[in-house]
Formats: structure tokens, C-alpha cells, sequence
């Protein structure tokens, strides 16, 4: 018989998948609250105008590009806070006129989600209307889209050590962002591509030059010479449509 001192037993506790930001008036900022962006691109677009005026029929949210590599090929960006929207809006446009005609070109797929890194002082702002605000700046239509995955020895590594190699890398994104050269969009992908690829990167600004410089001056981190494993396809684009911001 069970004695009445016995504690009954616990079990495991639920984990925290939230967003976490640093302190705004005085209170530390949480959400569960994410941005998903995804990228298809597609071959077989000799004309790239029926698919921009289907979109702006749609309401899409998104960015139309073309591909600088293919000479008929285009890029179709989406987002949204809520996964349903791919499969309930955008899935059905694809499979219409003009779309339907296009033949997807699956190695270029991207998808993944904003996370944050733990002190941004306006979390919300950072998840979900920063990415919004770089992709549909009409002054901002280059764009160099790329997935990673990094070597399982850079998760093995202490903390403190991924935080100065992280910083290493950041601060040369930094640099390119204050001068307007270069602005990222940092997507998490987890699971979430056929691939297993672990983060998405976007790299947009007014000239092609420098999203290409910065790709180069990246190479020298340690983060990319010594733990990623996979790097690119690398899908190099000009917008020629954009939603309303």
C-alpha cells in the first residue's frame, strides 16, 4: 500500500519553444509569434509579366523575381505568420494559369522561420516586420538566396565559443547593413526542408556587387572555413514585383 508521504511522479516538463528578446520597459519579452517565408523557383518563364499581374489579382504577399542565371527562370517568395497560407492560398495559384505551365525547379526550394537571438530590444518588430520591410523595399531588388547547414562539431563546441564565432560572423553582416550595402534576412529551417539544411540566408540591397562581396568576406569566419558542412545552391535574382508593404 502507498504511504500518504509518497510523492506522486512527475513528468517530464513541457519545453519552452518561445521566442525570447531582450528587456523592453523593464519586462522580458516572449512570444511564440514567427514569420515563414518560402521560396520555389521555377524554369519555362519567357515573360515574367502575367505571373506579377496574377499575383496582384491574388493579394499575395510576396516577391516576384527573375533568375539572373536562367534566362527563363523566376523565383516566387511568400511569407506568412501562418503555415496554412502555402497550402491553402499559394498552392492553389501555382496550380493555375499562369503558373501551372512553369516547370518548378525543387534544388531551389528555401523555407524556414524568423527566430530570435535572445537580446533584440524589439522582438516582435525583428520577427516579423524587419524581414517584411527588407524584401519588399523597392529600393532594395537584388537578392542572393542560399541554404546552409552547419557541421555537427560546431554544435559540440561550449557556448561561449559559438557566441564569439557567431560574433565574428555578425559583425561583418553588421558592417554591410550601416552602410547599405547588404541586408540579411536569418531563417531557421529545422526539419522543415527535404534537405535537412539547417538555416535559410537572404542577402538584399540595391546593387548585386556587394552581396556578392559580402559572401566573400564571409568566407574568411571561422563559422564558414572550419563548422558548415553545406553551402548554396545559390539563387542570384532581381525583383520585378512586390506586394504592398
Amino acid at each position: 500500500m502507498m504511504s500518504h508521504s509518497t510523492e506522486a511522479r512527475r513528468g517530464p516538463e513541457p519545453p519552452d519553444i518561445s521566442e525570447r528578446g531582450g528587456m523592453n520597459a523593464g519586462q522580458p519579452q516572449r512570444t511564440h509569434t514567427r514569420l515563414l517565408m518560402q521560396l520555389l523557383a521555377f524554369g519555362g518563364c519567357a515573360d515574367s509579366r502575367p505571373l506579377a499581374e496574377a499575383l496582384t489579382r491574388a493579394g499575395v504577399a510576396g516577391v516576384l523575381y527573375e533568375d539572373m542565371n536562367d534566362p527563363r527562370g523566376v523565383a516566387l517568395l511568400t511569407f506568412s505568420e501562418s503555415p496554412a497560407v502555402f497550402l491553402d492560398s499559394v498552392r492553389p495559384l501555382l496550380n493555375q494559369a499562369p503558373f501551372a505551365s512553369l516547370v518548378q525547379k525543387p534544388e531551389y526550394t528555401m523555407v524556414g522561420r524568423t527566430y530570435s537571438l535572445g537580446y533584440e530590444p524589439d522582438l516582435l518588430d525583428v520577427l516579423l516586420q524587419r524581414p517584411r520591410r527588407t524584401v519588399l523595399n523597392r529600393d532594395w531588388p537584388w537578392a542572393v538566396w542560399y541554404p546552409l547547414r552547419r557541421s555537427g562539431r560546431f554544435a559540440q563546441l561550449p557556448a561561449d565559443e559559438q557566441r564569439v564565432i557567431l560574433a565574428e560572423h555578425g559583425a561583418i553582416g553588421m558592417s554591410f547593413g550601416a552602410a547599405d550595402l547588404a541586408h540579411d534576412i536569418r531563417l531557421a529551417c529545422h526539419g522543415l526542408d527535404k534537405d535537412d539544411n539547417d538555416f535559410v540566408i537572404g542577402l538584399i540591397g540595391k546593387d548585386l556587387y556587394p552581396l556578392s562581396a559580402i559572401v566573400q568576406a564571409m568566407r574568411k569566419t571561422q563559422q564558414t572555413s572550419l563548422y558548415l558542412e553545406r553551402l548554396g545552391p545559390f539563387l542570384v535574382a532581381r525583383a520585378v514585383w512586390q506586394s504592398p508593404l
